[in-house]
Formats: structure tokens, sequence, C-alpha cells
């Protein structure tokens, strides 16, 4: 569809974009993006003829760009540009129909029926229906920035040159506007070219993307090609994390800063541990990076206060999210800040372990009861159950975790749960056969994500080794306690 071929231009005598070849397909969704002063906005001119090029050819359906009349390319391509001027009042509806003059003839051109119908049809697609009597220069920045989208749609184009085009838009409309975009892009062949600063939002719509870098490309394929850390941390010259967009198969892109950080005074001690009949509580004054199986808060997030609340073994109900936002609120604790589990263990029974070994502290806090054991090689032979986990396994870590320790972690201490449970001779009362664990338990690992830097967390590293040990150790003990409770009753 288009082909750009060995491409340089720029201002007077200084190349600002220099030896550029790419090529874009009919129907792609194709994104533009580098650092401020890169050449994008430039390289944008020179696609659509505004600026001339010094050298190269760009190919529009293989016909050179400079073979085709004002008309027939306003036919074939329109253009967004970043900042637009009108010196003249003209209201919505006005300023969208000079779109359509590339399709009027005569000296007198007056817009035909079908001119009408076209206009009409995009001040809906765009939301401006409302609005098309009013002045534009009464309009703020992100309502003009949608008449003049309008203006350019309704040159039915085979291509859409666009400098950001969310420039001044506010989150919905622009969503709204990329959203239409891409399905225009999916079901009529148009063809997007666009400029874009959020590398988020490009990797969201594009089907590929251009990183440039002082004027030259630096990466050119999908998102996922162009997305790498090393990569734009070299061009942007900035400390950034790439991770994997949680709902698409989209890399999302996170800016680090860089100001100190100073390492706060370790937060982590037994003293934190409050236990009650209801609930065990741990509150720390920062906030803390977990991964959990939680019923509230479970995945990744930032959280400082942990409850493992307790419940009676023949609980049920349908809403237990809400009904942990209820116990927040009466024990005056931020919803939002709390990750919540729920146990029909009885809660005195806990056991603790602390280290500080390498000056690494972590808190280990385990509540253990068996009456629902289960090996899970026979776990399908049961229905779903809907009690509560009887094993809460939580991990408490001043260090700098990467999410590959996170997940090992978690491998780590379900392995020394079910070590203890085979010590304990904790059977699964259907099978005969011993038990790997309860039918819900659930676990946590928190992190201060300050401190040493933690790479991995697996049985023969040091962090992997320390959790193995205190998981075992807490988890035998507060088996060993909910036993002997039980031999009592």
């Amino acid at each position: 569809m288009i082909q750009v071929t060995n491409m340089t231009g720029g201002y007077e005598e200084t190349p600002i974009v220099n030896a550029i070849s790419f090529q874009v397909n009919r129907g792609e969704f194709f994104g533009v993006v580098g650092p401020n002063g890169s050449g994008k906005t430039t390289l944008f001119k020179l696609m659509s003829r505004i600026l001339p090029f010094w050298e190269g050819e760009v190919f529009i359906e293989q016909k050179p760009l400079q073979h085709y009349t004002r008309k027939q390319l306003a036919r074939k391509v329109a253009t967004l540009p970043q900042v637009q001027q009108s010196f003249f009042s003209y209201n919505v509806y006005e300023t969208v129909m000079m779109g359509r003059y590339a399709y009027q003839t005569g000296f007198f051109k007056q817009p035909t029926v079908q001119d009408k119908e076209v206009v009409e049809a995009v001040l809906e697609q765009t939301g401006l229906t409302a609005m098309q009597k009013f002045p534009l220069d009464h309009l703020s920045g992100g309502e003009r920035q949608r008449v003049y989208l309008a203006q350019a749609l309704t040159q039915e184009p085979d291509v859409l040159l666009l400098d950001e085009p969310t420039n001044h838009l506010d989150f919905s409309y622009q969503k709204q506007l990329l959203d239409d975009l891409k399905k225009l892009s999916l079901t009529n062949r148009l063809t997007v070219v666009s400029i874009f600063h959020d590398l988020n939002t490009a990797s969201l719509y594009c089907d590929r993307l251009l990183l440039m870098d002082q004027g030259k490309i630096r990466q050119i394929g999908k998102p996922e090609e162009v997305m790498q850390k090393a990569l734009l941390e070299r061009v942007y010259q900035s400390s950034i994390d790439v991770h994997a967009n949680p709902t698409l198969s989209s890399p999302q892109m996170n800016l680090l800063p860089d100001y100190p950080l100073e390492k706060a005074k370790s937060i982590l001690s037994p003293e934190l541990v409050e236990v009650t009949e209801d609930k065990v509580l741990i509150r720390t004054t920062q906030l803390l990076k977990t991964f959990s199986s939680a019923l509230m808060g479970g995945g990744f997030g930032w959280y400082r206060n942990f409850i493992n609340y307790h419940v009676d073994k023949n609980f049920n109900s349908d809403t237990p999210h809400q009904l942990m936002i209820e116990k927040c609120s009466e024990w005056g604790l931020d919803a939002h800040d709390t990750v919540a589990m729920m146990t029909a263990a009885h809660l005195p029974d806990y056991a603790v372990r602390f280290s500080t070994e390498e000056k690494v502290p972590i808190l280990i806090v385990v509540t253990a009861g068996t009456g629902n054991a289960v090996d899970v090689v026979h776990g399908g032979n049961r229905m779903l159950s809907k009690q509560p986990g009887t094993v809460n396994t939580w991990i408490f870590i001043d260090g700098h975790l990467s999410e590959q320790a996170f997940i090992q972690g978690i491998i780590t201490a379900t392995e020394a749960k079910t070590k203890a449970f085979s010590f304990c001779g904790i059977k699964d009362p259907l099978t005969g056969t011993l038990a790997t664990g309860t039918s819900t338990d659930s676990v946590l690992i928190a992190s201060t994500q300050t401190g040493k830097r933690l790479e991995y967390a697996g049985p023969i590293t040091f962090l992997g080794s320390l959790i193995g040990e205190m998981v075992y150790a807490a988890t035998k003990e507060a088996i060993e306690h909910y036993i002997e409770r039980m031999k009592h009753k």
C-alpha cells in the first residue's frame, strides 16, 4: 500500500529524517514512536507532501507520491497534523464538510446529497452530531481535535496519516477514537499510520511499530519486537520496565524513577503479628508488593494490611469478597490497601518464623488445620468445596524480588508445606493416601522491593532455602498445634 524508500528530508540544510525505508500494508494500523526530536513529525510531513523530500521515493499503491494531483491525493490520503489553526469562525458542520472538497466539482462548489450523507455519518461516528452547529472557537482543544479527525474521515481516504491523534483528548475519548480507527482498519481496510508518544497506547492498537531515534529507524516490527527493555532504555535514555499486559497479548511499559530511594529501616518483625480469635492481622507502615491467591487482593498488587479471617467450618457465602470489605470498614482498615484470606483453622494455633540471615529480614506466618486434607492426585474425586482455606501461608521479605522470584517462592513454599504434611502423616480421609495440603489453601509473598536484589527463590538459592526451611518448620508446628488441640476436644 505505502512504500517508503531511502527517504531523506528536513528543514533548510539540516536533514531530520535520514535514509529511511519501510512499507505499510493495506488495512494495517501502523504506529511511529520515538522520543522528542527523533524525526516522527518530519517523517509525517514528508509522507503527506507537506515537506519536499530531498532524496528517496514514496509510493502509494505503486504510484509515486509526486504523480498525484492535490485532489487525487486528497481522495487517497487524509492527514491530521498535531496542531491545526482556524482563522475563521466556522461551525463544526462547516468544518467537517470541508473534508469533501476533493469530491466537489464546478466553479460554485456545493455539497451534494452524498456529501451531506457522508458528513452526517461521520459526525455520528465521532460523537459530534449534538454540537454540529457550535462555532469551532467555542470548543475545547479535545473537541476541536475530534472535529479535525471527522474532517479527515469525510475524505473517505484509503490512508489516514495521524500525528498524535489523541492529543488533548480525555481517557474515554482516546479509547473511543482509537477503537473506531481500529475497527475501520479491520472492517474497511483503512490503512492508518499514526505517530504516538504513549508507547502503551501504541502497543495496544498497532499491528506494527516503527521506533525512530535521531532521524533513523532503530527497530521495526510487532509491538513485542519493539517493546524491548534494553532497546527502549537506550533510545529514551530512561529506566524502563516492560511487562505483559494482564488482559491482552500486548507488552506494556512503565517508566521507573531515577531519583534515589532511601532504604528505610527494616519494617519486619514478629511483633507485627496481631492475633485474636477472629483474625490474624499484620499492618506495615509502607506498601508491599504482593503476589497471592488471596480472596481479596489476589494476584500482584501493593498492600499494607494483611488479614487472615476466621470463619466457622460450615461457612458458606456467595459474596465473601463483600463480607471482607465490610469487615475492613468495621476494623478501620482501608479495603484498597488490604489483602484478605479466610480460614476455618483455630487462629491461636498459628506459627511464626523470623530470620535476618545476610541482613534480609524474612517473616513467615502459618495458620493450619487439616480437617479437609486432600491428596492433590485424587482431588477430582471430590465436589468443588466452597469451604474457606485451611492452611494459609504468609511470607514477608525485606528485599527486592524479581517477578520470577515471587513465583519460584510460591512453588518453594508449597513444596515445603507438602513436606510438612508428609512428616506429620496427614492423610486424605477419602483415599487413605498422604495428603499434599487441604482443598483450598492460600499463600502470599509480600516484599518491600527495597534493599538486596533477589532474583531467584528456588530450593537451592539463598532466598528459596530459607523459605523452604521456615515454611516447613512453621507449617509443621501449626499442624502439631492443631493435632494436639483436636485430641482434647
